[in-house]
């Protein structure tokens, strides 16, 4: 049934002109990538309008405009709820929308919260302390090396080589800038040695499944040892994916379970990717979850997944919507104004 979908998302241009920099808008949309699922969701015969970030949606509400669904890429600015802030907007209109709630996109964001739930659930990660100051690198009790990032960024931001630290002695140095630099603690997890995938998920609950995995190499141009800032927005020239085939690698299998697993712990919802390391025995570990993953058809990592498997972009993004149109609440079922 065709559909009006509204488009949030918050365009990297736009913040780039009011003066942000490079990396405090890396994790925004570029302007093809909204021309791209505007494009996919016209031509699978629904209607769109473009409605903007979060402010701009609030707007829009209180004006009395309303949708059947609304397709949310808008990573917010400020707070470590900012992911959730657009999704508990639209809960409090009763608008269906895609991907994860305000709870999921407040936790994953936080990585240790994350870490603990997954822990809970027996999902298995490496060890890990939330260091809110650099003295609290003291406490930590398993052996180096130690691997170092801010507790609540993504795209990579603050992920350079220096995040790997060989010494304890070392630890608050690391902590301490970047707790400086991006105002937030700090995760200090083992440093994991072995292969890096990305996976893939597509669908809600129990109708959640793989959609495919790839492996993470790094090239000679790469900084090497870490899958970095850097690394990630030059991917083309410093980075290589191959296609991880759990039928032939039982590593890459396990990878899959794993984040299958992972996914349905946290309560992720219609499409997402998980980042997974092996340890030195070769067993691949949770490292963190991405329920709002990047969505650019050729630069985003969930794309780049479909690409290796042969699934068209449009394709993708009506398993998306015909995933979140299911909580579309049903006629006569809402009580009160909206």
């Amino acid at each position: 049934m065709p559909l009006t979908i509204g488009l949030t998302y918050d365009l990297r241009s736009e913040y780039l002109a009011e003066g942000f920099s490079e990396e405090e808008t890396a994790e925004f949309d570029r302007d093809e990538t909204v021309a791209a699922v505007e494009s996919a969701l016209n031509s699978l015969g629904h209607r769109t309008e473009r409605i903007g970030h979060g402010r701009k949606l609030a707007a829009a509400l209180v004006a009395g405009r309303r949708w059947d669904l609304v397709f949310n890429i808008a990573e917010g600015l400020y707070g470590i709820g900012r992911e959730a802030q657009v999704p508990a907007l639209l809960d409090m209109y009763r608008i269906a929308y895609t991907f994860s709630d305000p709870l999921v996109m407040s936790l994953t964001l936080h990585k240790g919260m994350t870490k603990r739930v997954i822990r809970d659930a027996g999902v298995p990660t490496a060890d890990f302390i939330v260091a809110e100051t650099p003295e609290d690198a003291r406490t930590v009790t398993f052996a180096p090396p130690y691997f170092v990032k801010p507790v609540a960024e993504g795209t990579g931001k603050g992920v350079t080589p220096e995040s790997i630290v060989r010494q304890k002695t070392g630890l608050a140095a690391v902590c301490r800038r970047l707790i400086g630099a991006f105002g937030q603690p700090v995760i200090i997890e083992p440093y994991l040695p072995g292969r890096e995938f990305t996976t893939g998920i597509v669908g809600t609950g129990p109708k959640a499944r793989v959609l495919g995995t790839i492996e993470v190499h790094l090239l000679e141009t790469a900084e090497q040892g870490v899958y970095s800032y850097v690394n990630k927005e030059q991917c083309e020239s410093r980075v290589r994916y191959t296609l991880g085939r759990p039928a032939e690698d039982p590593v890459v299998a396990e990878a899959e379970a794993v984040a299958l697993a992972a996914w349905r712990a946290l309560g992720c919802r219609d499409a997402g990717r998980l980042d997974l390391r092996c340890d030195d025995s070769g067993h691949p570990l949770f490292i963190e979850v991405n329920p709002l993953a990047g969505i650019h058809p050729e630069h985003s990592d969930l794309p780049i997944i479909c690409s290796h498997l042969g699934v068209a972009y449009g394709e993708l993004i009506g398993w998306i919507i015909e995933s979140a149109a299911a909580r579309i609440p049903a006629a006569g079922r809402t009580r009160g104004p909206v």
